[in-house]
């Protein structure tokens, strides 16, 4: 695989394929809307970081299967001064969880993380996105909150994305009384394409919350109101577990790739590990023949993923090794890899120093930056299509099921098919695995990329495979979004690739082994990135998501 200069790289294609160029600042995320309040925000005297947060809350109102106040973030910063902040706004276990909370007569009962109120963990992206903005933004952030009520209070046209998640799972939204009344018409059909969805409950509560800020949120009417629901119908959350919620300052995890330096996210995000884990087994192994990348990528993930699978979890409860990261560990990985063959990878390996060198104790990502040196990359969820299928009575918000992130028993699958071990069981405060990966690049100490990801355990591969086309291919950011992709995860033992993929690459994969199962598509990617120093920036949508837009300034 070739490597180019980013900066040349970058201003081979400036728009096209879902791209766009600005100087003052840009932002792309999977809605048009959001992008567009990000740009609106800067032009009133906002910078990136207050773009992204105005953003993530817009996508809470245009997006909601995806994200919202309801659902936890990452949040990944570089300033001006060259200082990275990383705020985690992880959701939190409640205080009466137990390690087998989902047991019944001794097996996993899968719906009972996914749907209802034991699904729910205590959410945290309002504290983040209020430490964003008052401490790193320009302007005030009832501003923020009022420019997405606005929006909720006024209706926008539905997109068929939302609407068709609507239909997938009407019958458990039904079952919800408020959830109904939000997003099926009155006599119990879903909402369609192109009609205008108003949510006035919700535009009340944004318009609470600027008022009042995260006090009205995790000690106030919305911690009362969700707790009361709680109490009603089984859960375990209570006012008590909203008013102990903080947010968590991390260290970045960094790594080279290629003479690149990239930024991620720590645990408990399995994202920043296994992006920079997949990246140095692949550096150790290369140079790698074009015919060759896709096999070797894919057995670089399936090792990843066998390492995800025992070793990750709240660092906080669980030593969770920095060898996993380590270049010399990445090594050791390369060369289980046979380039002709799918080698079976029966269980995880083991990192040096594994048990003294740890870290410290649905979905969408959107990106920002601006000419003044601030560069954004968050990545918001409240995990599956609209979360627990629980609207918060009299707030509008959609309550996120991140308990499913959580290892119902060790080895049993959740929603996505991941298994986890007793590094990633429930326990009360502690924060479910995620798998979000919102990642910066830089060249020298200049930022060059934001870019991130939604799909689940995709977004691993989403964010490696963006990576690779464009620091190893040549590609641009729009190219490299609208290239097929694939998905390894060990378990499952199967090779999950868009069917857009050329057949002639699928049948050399089926040749070398491995086991394929086509999809439609794989996940969201948005990206922003600056060609030259002091020069336009490039934001870049995914294609997959036909609301997006990548708006600049």
């Amino acid at each position: 695989m070739k490597r180019l200069p980013l900066f040349v790289i970058m201003l081979l294609t400036v728009v096209g394929q879902a791209a766009e160029e600005a100087r003052r600042g840009m932002v792309a995320a999977v809605h048009h809307l959001a992008s567009e309040a990000g740009v609106e925000i800067m032009r009133q005297g906002g910078n990136a970081v207050d773009a992204a947060v105005v953003t993530g809350l817009v996508l809470g109102v245009v997006d909601s299967h995806n994200s919202g106040l309801g659902g936890g973030c990452f949040l990944l910063l570089r300033l001006p001064s060259g200082e990275i902040i990383v705020l985690d706004g992880r959701e939190t276990a409640p205080a009466a969880s137990t390690p087998d909370m989902f047991m019944r007569n001794g097996h996993a009962v899968p719906e009972l993380s996914r749907t209802g109120a034991l699904a729910v963990g205590v959410p945290g992206q309002a504290a983040v996105f209020h430490e964003a903005v008052t401490r790193y933004g320009k302007l005030p952030w009832k501003v923020h909150c009022e420019m997405a009520a606005k929006i909720a209070e006024d209706g926008f046209p539905l997109s068929r994305a939302y609407a068709s998640r609507i239909v997938a799972v009407a019958k458990d939204l039904a079952t919800f009384p408020s959830s109904r009344a939000i997003f099926l018409h009155a006599d119990g059909s879903p909402l369609k394409e192109g009609e205008i969805h108003k949510q006035p409950e919700l535009a009340k509560t944004l318009r609470a919350l600027g008022a009042g800020g995260p006090d009205w949120f995790y000690r106030g009417p919305f911690a009362q109101a969700a707790a009361k629901w709680m109490r009603e119908n089984g859960g375990l959350i209570t006012e008590a577990d909203f008013a102990a919620y903080a947010f968590k300052r991390r260290t970045p995890l960094e790594t080279t790739y290629h003479g690149r330096r990239i930024v991620g996210m720590p645990p408990p995000s399995s994202g920043g590990v296994h992006v920079a884990q997949i990246l140095n087994i692949l550096e150790a192994k290369g140079p790698i023949r074009a015919a060759d990348a896709p096999h070797v990528i894919a057995e670089a993930m399936k090792l990843a993923f066998a390492d995800r699978a025992f070793w990750l979890g709240d660092p906080a409860f669980t030593k969770v090794p920095r060898g996993l990261a380590d270049k010399d560990y990445g090594q050791s990985l390369a060369a289980k890899i046979d380039v002709t063959k799918v080698t079976p990878v029966k269980d995880h390996g083991t990192p040096p120093r594994a048990d003294e060198h740890v870290f410290e104790k649905h979905t969408t990502h959107f990106s920002s930056a601006d000419a003044a040196g601030n560069w954004v990359a968050c990545t918001s969820t409240i995990n599956t299509s609209y979360g627990s299928k629980v609207v918060v009575p009299g707030m509008g918000v959609v309550l996120n099921n991140e308990m499913d992130d959580f290892a119902a028993e060790p080895g049993a699958p959740n929603a996505f098919g991941l298994i986890g071990a007793e590094a990633n069981l429930p326990a009360p405060g502690k924060r479910p695995l995620s798998s979000m990966s919102p990642t910066i690049v830089f060249e020298g100490d200049r930022p060059v990329l934001a870019i991130g990801a939604a799909g689940g355990p995709t977004i691993i591969s989403q964010t490696l495979l963006a990576l690779l086309h464009i620091l190893d291919e040549g590609d641009t950011p729009a190219q490299a979004l609208a290239r097929p992709r694939f998905h390894q995860q060990w378990s499952p033992d199967e090779l999950r690739v868009e069917k857009s993929m050329p057949e002639a690459m699928k049948a050399d994969l089926r040749r070398r082994g491995h086991v394929l199962n086509e999809v439609e598509a794989i996940g969201s990617t948005q990206a922003v990135g600056q060609p030259v120093k002091d020069g336009p920036f490039v934001g870049a949508h995914d294609p997959r998501s036909r609301e997006g837009r990548a708006a600049g300034w």
